[in-house]
């Protein structure tokens, strides 16, 4: 999490950039010279580093302070985003904001409470809802309603918020940045991993990147799609790696094709079926199926493969989406599972699982990356993509 770092002064750090002179610059964010030039030195303080250097001529922008101002310029437009979503009667809202502010309204959204957003931050909760009661003067807007177990976001909250997510993940881009420029490569990455990709292909990429860049933080976060669709929206989840939908669920998403996979029917080692001749779609339709989750491209092909054959999508089956689980449930039983034979490919080195050597037609899935649409990775995160990219082919 980056740290407490104050928007009025990030604004300023922008103007001495764009003027070149802090009296110019002092005098277009309201502060006297003095006072800028303490704010200035505390943010270099907080980011680590001189974002500009003195001169007789004014003040000129260092390499470290070309990379951080760059990530601040391009937060600001999720603040602008912010005064956009206000009431009609805000202005200059943008400037107005505060840090407090934004991770009182994230923490309340986050835990549908005052009181346990409080201890989330470390604060009392008389100063967490004193700085949501000041965001919503600002904004002209009633953020929050009481509901049985807390409090409920309105629908202005939640743009509000996701705009502040944002925000607070580009300044933490530009932290990572400036500690890459000086050698440190001390970044971070979260990567939503959805079934496909948890077995080999995102711990292979991690375990490489590591190898490379040890200082690197990793976080491989799985769940649902829809989860972790919102994580990426909000900027909590930097890529998503697994299968692509089709039509892109967001206007705010690019997917990129690495690869495409079959499906496969596996079973146990030893499995009855592995004995027969052929595979008729009769055959699949006896079986106890373990399917994927509704609503995913899996399950769909899962449904669509047997109307395909004419015969009526198996009713009686176990959803699930844990690798681990199905692994169980299937050594356990004479139960089948429609998955990647990449996906299964180590329990079948070691003879546990099997994979049937039929194909099934019309049961080939995209699988790539999701990226949020505007999104520029830092190099660390950059060099997982590439990783990503390799391996699958």
């Amino acid at each position: 999490m980056d740290p407490t770092l104050n928007l009025r002064h990030l604004h300023a750090a922008l103007e001495v950039q764009a003027r070149g002179s802090l009296s110019q610059a002092a005098e277009q964010v309201h502060l006297s010279q003095s006072a800028l030039t303490q704010a200035i030195a505390k943010l270099e303080a907080q980011v680590g580093t001189a974002l500009f250097s003195r001169r007789a001529t004014g003040v000129q922008t260092t390499p470290a302070g070309q990379v951080f101002l760059a990530r601040v310029e391009r937060a600001q437009r999720f603040l602008k985003a912010i005064e956009n979503t206000a009431g009609q009667g805000a202005r200059q809202l943008a400037r107005a904001l505060t840090h407090k502010q934004l991770r009182s309204l994230l923490a309340v959204i986050d835990t549908g409470s005052y009181t346990r957003a409080a201890a989330r931050l470390a604060v009392s909760q008389p100063t967490v809802h004193r700085a949501v009661r000041e965001l919503e003067t600002l904004c002209q807007l009633t953020l929050f309603r009481r509901a049985p177990s807390g409090v409920e976001p309105t629908w202005q909250a939640r743009q509000i918020a996701r705009n502040a997510s944002l925000f607070f993940a580009e300044i933490q881009q530009g932290l990572t940045e400036v500690m890459e420029l000086q050698g440190r490569n001390t970044g971070s990455i979260s990567v939503g991993a959805l079934p496909y990709s948890r077995s080999r292909l995102v711990p292979q990429a991690v375990s490489r990147l590591l190898a490379e860049m040890p200082d690197t933080s990793v976080r491989i976060i799985d769940g649902p799609y829809e989860e972790q669709l919102h994580g990426l929206l909000q900027g909590q989840i930097d890529v998503i790696v697994g299968a692509l939908r089709h039509p892109a669920p967001s206007p705010d998403i690019v997917q990129e094709l690495l690869l495409s996979d079959p499906l496969s029917v596996v079973v146990r080692s030893g499995h009855w079926l592995l004995n027969e001749g052929r595979l008729s779609a009769d055959q699949l339709q006896k079986l106890d199926w373990i399917a994927p989750r509704k609503q995913t491209p899996a399950r769909e092909l899962f449904t669509e493969f047997f109307r395909r054959e004419e015969l009526t999508p198996p009713e009686h089956v176990i959803e699930c989406s844990s690798l681990v689980a199905i692994r169980g449930l299937l050594l356990e039983s004479d139960r089948a599972a429609l998955l990647p034979a990449k996906q299964v490919a180590l329990d079948v080195e070691a003879g546990i699982l099997a994979v049937s050597p039929f194909a099934l037609k019309g049961t080939t899935r995209d699988i790539g990356l999701t990226l949020r649409r505007d999104w520029q990775p830092t190099r660390a995160q950059d060099r997982l993509l590439n990783l990503l990219r390799r391996l699958s082919r």
